[in-house]
């Protein structure tokens, strides 16, 4: 998603601060592994690749990230290309061009690699999903609930559809978070589709389900726990002020299925994904970071990517996240590397 400003909210901030302080107990070393909280730790980041190019192709405008099946990191940017990286140093070994039926660029927002090799990728334009082969070749796309098609296909916002794409532990369910609300539901309320995996690798629609926001942020990432959980991201921007962006575990069990409910307005029927906040990125150390316009914390910039890169021997998850530098003189490409206890 291109930048936007949105504005941040006194009881937006009352309400993290709350949830982080119930995320769990303080260890007796919390302060002194790099914490950002007492579930979420940052190791290291890196700016290898901020404002950098590869066989004449810009490096940047990072969407989304996975991990193929090699071990290598992938990197989609929102402007068609999709990168593979090396694990240890983050240099592009390969750029593969996407493009829609037409020929024409994607918004690439969402990637998921599928346990054959293929990508799973979404565009916010239509939004659509679409399954490719390595080299970039269309292999089907996916249905979409005519509700979350872009106005006046539908009722979403352009720039504001799929962002979050993730493939559920067993491979059977793929699920893809919209950014924000679709028109008739109550703003930060987030609807979550998911499609099951039929014959021949085909995918079809199935539960849809709704996901309220902190006041003022979007989703621009979602991503599976081993357990079946969701690794949420939300984020937002406020001009002279920077970024904003939290970390939530959130479960879909007791969720309710609203893809047959036509307006979300806070129906007492309707039960929301469960969230629990692991981190605000803003309380994280700065590591020495610098940014190149203000910041809470000049750790932080647009991030939009994450993924689940294995566990450590304390079986803390590892994630990868990376912001979108949008190709702007005044953002950076950063990759972070966090531990996660779920």
């Amino acid at each position: 998603m291109r930048l936007r400003t949105v504005l941040a909210t006194l009881t937006a901030g009352l309400a993290a601060a709350t949830s982080l302080a119930a995320a769990g107990p303080a260890s007796a070393n919390f302060a002194s592994r790099n914490a950002c909280s007492p579930s979420v730790s940052i190791d290291r980041f890196s700016d290898a690749l901020d404002k950098t190019t590869y066989d004449g192709t810009f490096v940047g405008n990072f969407s989304a990230l996975a991990v193929d099946r090699d071990g290598s990191p992938v990197a989609l940017e929102d402007r068609s290309s999709l990168f593979t990286l090396d694990p240890q140093t983050l240099q592009p070994r390969s750029a593969v061009h996407l493009a829609d039926e037409q020929g024409a660029d994607l918004d690439s927002e969402g990637l998921v690699v599928d346990r054959d090799g293929t990508r799973l990728i979404s565009s916010e334009t239509e939004p659509s999903v679409r399954r490719y082969s390595a080299d970039g070749e269309i292999l089907d796309r996916l249905p979409v609930p005519s509700s979350l098609l872009v106005s006046p296909a539908g009722r979403a916002t352009a720039n504001q559809t799929f962002e979050g794409l993730t493939l559920l532990p067993g491979g059977h369910t793929l699920l893809a978070s919209m950014e924000a609300a679709i028109s008739g539901d109550s703003t930060g309320t987030v609807r979550f589709q998911t499609w099951q995996r039929a014959k021949a690798g085909h995918f079809r629609l199935s539960a849809q389900y709704a996901y309220r926001t902190d006041a003022g942020l979007g989703v621009p990432e979602v991503q599976a726990t081993p357990d079946g959980r969701l690794l949420v991201l939300e984020r937002g921007f406020t001009s002279g002020v920077g970024n904003t962006v939290r970390l939530y575990l959130a479960d879909l069990r007791r969720a309710t299925d609203t893809s047959g409910v036509e307006n979300l307005t806070g129906q007492p029927s309707v039960h929301l994904i469960k969230k629990t906040l692991l981190a605000d990125i803003a309380a994280c150390p700065s590591l020495g970071a610098t940014a190149k316009q203000p910041q809470p914390n000049p750790l932080l910039d647009n991030i939009e990517g994450m993924t689940l890169t294995g566990r450590d021997h304390e079986g803390r998850l590892k994630v990868l996240l990376v912001s979108d530098d949008n190709q702007n003189p005044a953002q950076t490409t950063r990759f972070y590397y966090l531990r996660v206890r779920v």
